[in-house]
């Protein structure tokens, strides 16, 4: 639980994002869009510029002897992409796929992966001075996902974590593993 002194920067912080907003609520600030989705019962989001697409969970060719958090490959759209499950790659508790479960295609470069997430929910624009970073962001973002964020956007009632996508695609883990093609 964050601090008093913590609690205390994150209202600073949303009243000043509040104060940057006209009287209908709408920001006086270019916003970037971001793609909503939901895991573990937690917001993230990511850039639009990164998303490829959003599909329903389709049923995937497995490949053996690879990593449990690689579900399959799958065509997309003409292209064999492989299919992380991102609770398995980031050991969260697996929950059984349900009718919300996606397919979020994320790229970066020439890198295209397939992430199964519990839920896509919006397009959300957010101001760059909506998303902090620094001791707050460590203070209100769970240490699993920690590693693969830029900051985090705060709103009058709810938080939402912003992902990185190249450092995700491109993170340690995934890296010493060979995707296949």
């Amino acid at each position: 639980t964050p601090s008093a002194a913590q609690t205390l920067a994150l209202q600073s912080m949303v009243a000043q994002l509040e104060s940057n907003t006209d009287t209908k609520g709408a920001s006086l600030v270019t916003s970037e869009q971001y793609l909503v989705f939901s895991l573990a019962d937690r917001e993230l989001a990511v850039k639009a510029e990164f998303v490829q697409g959003v599909e329903r969970l389709v049923d995937l060719t497995p490949v053996p002897n690879v990593v449990p958090w690689v579900r399959g490959v799958m065509n997309l759209r003409g292209s064999i992409v492989s299919v992380v499950d991102l609770r398995m790659l980031l050991d969260l508790e697996l929950l059984p796929y349900s009718p919300r479960t996606r397919l979020l295609s994320l790229q970066y470069n020439e890198m295209v992966i397939c992430f199964v997430v519990d839920g896509v929910s919006e397009m959300l624009p957010i101001p760059p001075a909506a998303i902090i970073s620094g001791n707050v962001r460590q203070a209100t973002i769970p240490q699993w996902v920690l590693p693969y964020t830029a900051g985090c956007a705060l709103f009058p009632h709810r938080m939402v974590v912003i992902l990185d996508v190249p450092r995700l695609l491109f993170s340690e883990k995934i890296q010493q593993y060979r995707f296949p093609v």
